[in-house]
């Protein structure tokens, strides 16, 4: 067996070459990939791995348009070193929104020297890796240059790189090879969010939260924002949204625009943008703290989108900083400093979609009870949903979804339900459907109730053409006027407003699985009450034993 074809079966090409699904491909790939984990850090390591898909992508796109320019029938008829050159103008490529892919970087290159490259493949593909970054001002500095190193094993590398030479992303019905390399993107995302647990926050939210948020925003145009963008999976859902509902052409329909604090993380979104076809430049031309270096300061967003770091301490904050509208937020907490800054970027008729703890929803500690109940007072609540638990393999804290927005009204042409001086509450923490034993997903039909439910309460246009109309439903939704939130000393808890579910009265009707959970799903929800009642008690005492 020639030396490729043996390495390449170690890397379990055999395997690759006898499946066909996508799913299958990207198991065989990552596989392929963990055995080069070695001594590296799992930061690198993520790096490393994603940086190898997008150079594959870059290079298949670069491919695809060659071909496209080569089948002219026009270009038949010119001469050959005319036509070779036409095939290598810049021009030709930039414009239909392709990297420009130097010579010496395209993968074919990289494939047919790995073995015989000096200094190894690692060199090779670090000197691709420059190249391609120099050739596209958008990827400055983006790119990893880390496989020339010493903890790198140059044998297994040169494995994967045969694998993903042989990779079949092409041939998947009429799929383009860069849509089924954006999913392996995606894929690779959820693994290394998966063998990273806690450390994985700062870069991934689980997808079907993301989804969730989504199809309750319905962003199907106009700017979309995120202060803490991470590896950008809110812009790539919001394009995935768009081109499902109005068709592929119509993504560049949403002007993206992002910030991260993470370098790495900051890499990786533009790593990811850029193979979902999504302008990378969306999110800066380099890292920075949302709070300390906003850089987009007079930016007004038709929709915002969030997952910031949960109950962050360690943060910059100025007591004057003209984004506290609402009242100072404490240092120990920056839960509602982001919720402030997120209400700051929305346009006239703005509306956001922001994953906090649920601590956010009661809390009572250093003004953060008055903040919470100036901004319903300002009739800025549209929506609060609490989510179930194991939703996020990254951290153990319950979470919510705030649904902020700039304007209740019917809002002309639109003819919206007039939802002013109103907060629809949704509980969903009897949802989901758990994967494994640690992680929970919300389903398809869950996505569909949920944001069902939004739609139907605003009489939005989706609602309108599936004829939802909206109703209370005993202990899953129920729309409070502000009065009522007031009665409430402005607590935000859904389950203090849905009251109890109605329960079958006919034991048969329920299944004994189907019972379980429900009752389980219950129990937890008692728990998190309780805690949430117990955490309120306390702040009251604390705050009396302070003031005396």
């Amino acid at each position: 067996m020639p030396p490729r074809k043996r390495a390449a079966a170690a890397a379990g090409q055999g395997e690759l070459l006898s499946v066909s699904s996508t799913k299958e491909i990207q198991d065989i790939l990552w596989k392929a990939a963990d055995k080069l984990r070695g001594s590296m850090d799992a930061a690198q390591y993520k790096e490393f791995v994603l940086g190898l898909v997008f150079l594959k992508y870059v290079s298949d796109a670069f491919a695809e348009r060659r071909e496209e320019l080569a089948a002219d029938p026009e270009l038949a008829e010119i001469p050959e070193h005319r036509r070779a050159a036409f095939l290598e103008e810049k021009d030709e490529y930039t414009e239909k929104n392709v990297f420009w892919v130097p010579p010496t970087a395209r993968w074919d290159h990289i494939s047919e020297n790995a073995a015989s490259a000096e200094g190894g493949v690692g060199k090779l593909l670090d000197a691709a890796m420059d190249e391609v970054m120099k050739a596209n001002k958008a990827l400055t500095g983006v790119l990893p240059k880390i496989f020339n190193r010493d903890n790198v094993d140059q044998n297994r590398l040169k494995e994967l790189v045969d694998l993903i030479s042989d990779a079949r992303f092409t041939g998947h019905g009429d799929r383009p090879a860069q849509d089924v390399l954006g999913e392996t993107y995606e894929y690779f995302l959820e693994r290394f969010a998966r063998a990273e647990g806690k450390r994985a926050g700062e870069f991934y939210t689980p997808a079907s939260v993301v989804r969730l948020i989504v199809e309750v925003l319905e962003p199907y145009e106009g700017r979309v924002y995120d202060p803490a963008c991470g590896s950008g999976g809110m812009f790539v859902q919001s394009g995935k949204f768009v081109e499902r509902r109005k068709g592929k052409d119509h993504t560049h329909d949403l002007a993206i625009y992002g910030q991260e604090a993470n370098e790495r993380t900051w890499r990786l979104a533009k790593m990811n943008l850029a193979i979902h076809g999504m302008d990378p430049k969306g999110v800066g031309d380099r890292w920075a703290d949302t709070f300390a270096d906003d850089k987009l300061p007079d930016l007004k967003a038709d929709f915002v989108m969030a997952n910031p770091p949960f109950n962050m301490s360690d943060w910059a904050r100025k007591s004057d900083d003209r984004r506290w509208r609402y009242g100072a937020p404490p240092q120990s907490n920056a839960n509602y400093a982001w919720l402030q800054h997120i209400v700051s970027k929305l346009g006239d008729r703005g509306s956001a979609g922001v994953v906090l703890s649920n601590g956010s929803l009661t809390s009572r500690q250093s003004g953060e009870d008055e903040i919470r109940a100036a901004m319903v007072e300002a009739d800025l609540v549209a929506c609060m949903v609490a989510l179930p638990a194991n939703l996020f393999r990254t951290t153990s804290i319950p979470a919510c979804l705030w649904f902020i927005t700039k304007d209740k009204s019917p809002q002309g042409v639109k003819v919206l339900s007039d939802r002013r001086s109103q907060v629809l509450f949704i509980d969903a923490r009897s949802m989901g459907a758990m994967v494994d034993r640690t992680e929970r997903i919300l389903t398809e039909q869950d996505l569909e109730k949920i944001s069902d439910t939004y739609h139907a309460w605003r009489g939005t246009e989706s609602a309108k053409v599936k004829g939802l109309s909206y109703e209370d439903v005993p202990g899953f939704s129920y729309s409070a006027t502000l009065e009522e939130i007031e009665a409430h000393d402005y607590v935000l808890t859904p389950g203090w407003y849905v009251g109890e579910a109605e329960v079958s009265e006919d034991p048969e009707a329920e299944s004994v699985e189907a019972r379980v959970e429900r009752l389980t799903n219950e129990l937890f929800a008692y728990f998190d009450d309780s805690a949430n009642q117990e955490k309120i008690i306390r702040e009251i005492f604390k705050g009396g034993v302070d003031a005396g």
